[in-house]
C-alpha cells in the first residue's frame, strides 16, 4: 500500500511547521531585545513584558487544568497522560519566574504548579465521555495555546520571546503525540 503525503497532511508536517514558528519566533525574540523591545512600566500598571507573560502563564494554566480534568475523567489515559501534563506544570512555572506579574502560582510536593488564589475560580473544563474523543480535545486545546504563545511572541522581549517560542514548540508537540496516540 502506497501513502502520500496528501492522504494524510498532519504529523511530521504539523510538527515542522510548529518548529518553523518556533524558530522564526526566537529571532524575532532576539532581534526585539536587541532593539531594546522592553517596554518601561507605566506609572498606571505592569509593564508590557509583565502583561505578556501574565497572559502566557493564563493559557498555559488553562492548558494544565485540561490535563487535570481529562486525567480525573479518565484515569486509565493517567499512565500516558501524566509526563506530558508534568511539562505543562514546567511550563506554567516557568512563565511565573520572572516579575511581579508573573509570580503568584505556588508547587506542590510533586512539583504541579498550581495557580494563583483569584475572586472566582474558572470552571472546570468539561472532558468527553469517550477516552479517544477527550484525547483529541486535549490535542486541540495544546495546539490552541501553542497558537496563542506564536501569536504573543512578535511583541514579547528577547527572553520571554525565548520562552514562548519553545512554550509554543512543546505545546505543538503534545498536540502531535495525543493526536497521534487518539488515531491509533
Amino acid at each position: 500500500m502506497l501513502i502520500t503525503g496528501t492522504t494524510r497532511p498532519t504529523g511530521r508536517r504539523r510538527l515542522l511547521q510548529g518548529a518553523a514558528v518556533g524558530a522564526a519566533a526566537l529571532v524575532t525574540g532576539c532581534q526585539s531585545a536587541e532593539r531594546g523591545g522592553s517596554a518601561a512600566r507605566g506609572p498606571s500598571g505592569p509593564s508590557r513584558e509583565e502583561r505578556l507573560r501574565r497572559q502566557a502563564r493564563t493559557d498555559a494554566e488553562e492548558l494544565l487544568r485540561r490535563y487535570d480534568a481529562t486525567i480525573a475523567a479518565h484515569p486509565a489515559l493517567a499512565a500516558r497522560l501524566t509526563p506530558l501534563r508534568a511539562e505543562a506544570a514546567a511550563h506554567v512555572a516557568a512563565l511565573g519566574e520572572r516579575g511581579k506579574g508573573g509570580k503568584g502560582g505556588t508547587q506542590d510536593a510533586k512539583g504541579s504548579a498550581s495557580p494563583s488564589p483569584s475572586p472566582t475560580p474558572p470552571a472546570a473544563p468539561v472532558v468527553p465521555a469517550e477516552p479517544g474523543e477527550a484525547r483529541t480535545e486535549l490535542a486541540a486545546a495544546a495546539r490552541r495555546a501553542a497558537e496563542a504563545h506564536a501569536r504573543t511572541l512578535a511583541d514579547a522581549p528577547g527572553e520571554l520571546a525565548r520562552l514562548l517560542a519553545s512554550v509554543s514548540a512543546a505545546g505543538t508537540v503534545h498536540a502531535y503525540l495525543l493526536s497521534k496516540g487518539a488515531a491509533g
